[in-house]
């Protein structure tokens, strides 16, 4: 697939959210996918816990509200309105918490891939 993408506008409000179910709560994902990139606005519903623990990369920058990211290995990093993080396939094992709810930007694909 070609790595190319031509200049274009998103226009949020017209791609469909999706439901997942967390351990607690909800996730809304609006998702557009472009061959080895992917880019979401996610919502995290107050009480969220993710439900499993990810390995995935992923460059992380919260839009709106509050979260934490914990890591498989007990550390827990509180990320509010304008911070960001980012990690590569395969080098952590972490899961999203929010207590209040928070809106993101998350952009993962084949360039976070660990080598």
């Amino acid at each position: 697939m070609s790595s190319n993408i031509p200049f274009q506008t998103i226009d949020w409000t017209t791609i469909s959210k999706v439901e997942y179910t967390g351990e607690t709560g909800r996730a809304y994902w609006q998702t557009i996918q472009f061959g080895g990139l992917r880019i979401r606005l996610v919502e995290y519903t107050p009480g969220y816990l993710a439900d499993h623990w990810c390995q995935k990369g992923h460059i992380v920058h919260c839009l709106e509200g509050e979260f934490i990211s914990e890591l498989h290995t007990g550390e827990a990093f509180t990320l509010t309105k304008g911070q960001s993080y980012v990690v590569s396939d395969d080098l952590s094992s972490h899961r999203s918490v929010s207590a209040n709810g928070v809106k993101l930007l998350i952009i993962d694909g084949d360039f976070l891939k660990s080598t």
